[in-house]
């Protein structure tokens, strides 16, 4: 049987394909391909749809990341809860400001920082909390935003899995201090490239953030603060306004998907399950199986791809092993990582298909 694709771009593409031409020809034609119109365009429709007062687009999830921690002043000797299953941009955009990424472990339902264990984590050096949004569920921002004002913390979302997702009637990257996300192309809302935002209703964390991603500078030439360059190529917010014309098309299309992986998988594996009064953008349809190497090469031979989001928690990696934390330090977090599975997930896989992974997966499971 044919294979099936992972993520399909090349459908999405043609769906919008005189909308993204007329608006690349469009930069090509005035060569601002830094900082030209379609980045405040862009800027504003996302602000409109999260429903804050400030988006600051800028060159990646990581920079978003990065870009928000030092809109905070996170430096040396400061500590940053965060959770340590995700990917590393999370840890590393803490620890490359000298800071010390303080795991927490996760909630076995959601993935997400288990806020009941965050409290005994915070100490006199801890200046920030980083929850990440995974596989497109937010975090319990209730609970985490009640912890952190009781300490006086602020909160940043990694939301750079989440954009589209609502938490309690409300969007993702409009529940804490900052929200960050990615447009890396295989997330919900994908550029061609590298790109990410920050989000905000603080005017000064938002004015701060603006400089640092231009090297820290307030006019031209004149840099109040140290920075990074982090703004987001023309070319990508031209194609990032196109895609946004079908996002919310397309958040239905994911919901109603995994909903339905759901009910056919309900009663073969473990599936993910979201929080009432939330919706998930399910940027990975994400299910747990034993014996996931098996499984994964069964399924290869059948033309169903699958990808591990993520086999090492952070606090295994190396980079972090001066944190000393070995095997057993987060049960949860690892009992996942040793588990997790993702299917194909876009919004454009149809029924058929969905139910041949479905079968294909019970029979491999049987």
């Amino acid at each position: 049987m044919s294979a099936i694709d992972f993520i399909d771009l090349k459908t999405q593409q043609q769906r919008i394909f005189p909308e993204l031409d007329r608006r690349i020809k469009a930069v090509l034609a005035h060569g601002q391909y830094i900082m030209g119109p379609e980045i405040g365009a862009l800027e504003e429709e996302l602000a409109a749809y999260v429903g804050v007062r400030h988006c600051i687009s800028v060159a990646s999830g990581t920079d978003a990341l990065l870009i928000a921690l030092m809109a905070l002043e996170i430096g040396p000797g400061d500590e940053v809860i965060t959770s340590p299953f995700t990917f590393i941009a999370t840890g590393e955009t803490i620890a490359l400001l000298g800071a010390v990424p303080v795991f927490v472990d996760i909630d076995p339902v959601s993935y997400n920082l288990d806020p009941a264990k965050m409290e005994q984590a915070i100490t006199p050096r801890t200046r920030a909390i980083l929850p990440v949004s995974l596989y497109g569920q937010c975090a319990d921002f209730d609970r985490i935003n009640e912890v952190a004002k009781r300490h006086g913390l602020p909160v940043v979302e990694d939301a750079c899995q989440s954009f589209g997702a609502t938490y309690q009637g409300r969007p993702s990257c409009a529940l804490s201090s900052i929200g960050c996300t990615s447009f890396f192309p295989s997330k919900p809302l994908g550029g061609y490239g590298d790109g990410g935002a920050c989000f905000t209703d603080n005017d000064q964390l938002a004015t701060r953030m603006r400089q640092i991603r231009v090297h820290g500078q307030d006019r031209r030439y004149h840099h109040p603060k140290l920075g990074i360059n982090g703004r987001l190529d023309t070319l990508q917010a031209a194609i990032l306004l196109a895609k946004l014309k079908v996002f919310p098309d397309e958040v239905k299309a994911r919901g109603r998907i995994g909903t339905r992986y759901s009910e056919l998988l309900k009663d073969v594996c473990q599936v993910p399950e979201v929080a009432h009064g939330s919706t998930s953008v399910y940027a990975q349809y994400t299910v747990q199986v034993e014996k996931r190497d098996e499984v994964q090469k069964r399924l290869s031979e059948v033309g169903i791809p699958t990808a591990v989001h993520y086999p090492v928690p952070l606090h295994l990696q190396p980079v972090f092993g001066e944190l000393g934390l070995g095997c057993g330090s987060f049960p949860v977090s690892e009992a996942a990582s040793n588990r997790v599975m993702s299917l194909p997930m876009h919004p454009y896989l149809e029924e058929e298909t969905l139910v041949r992974i479905a079968a294909a997966l019970q029979e491999v499971l049987r």
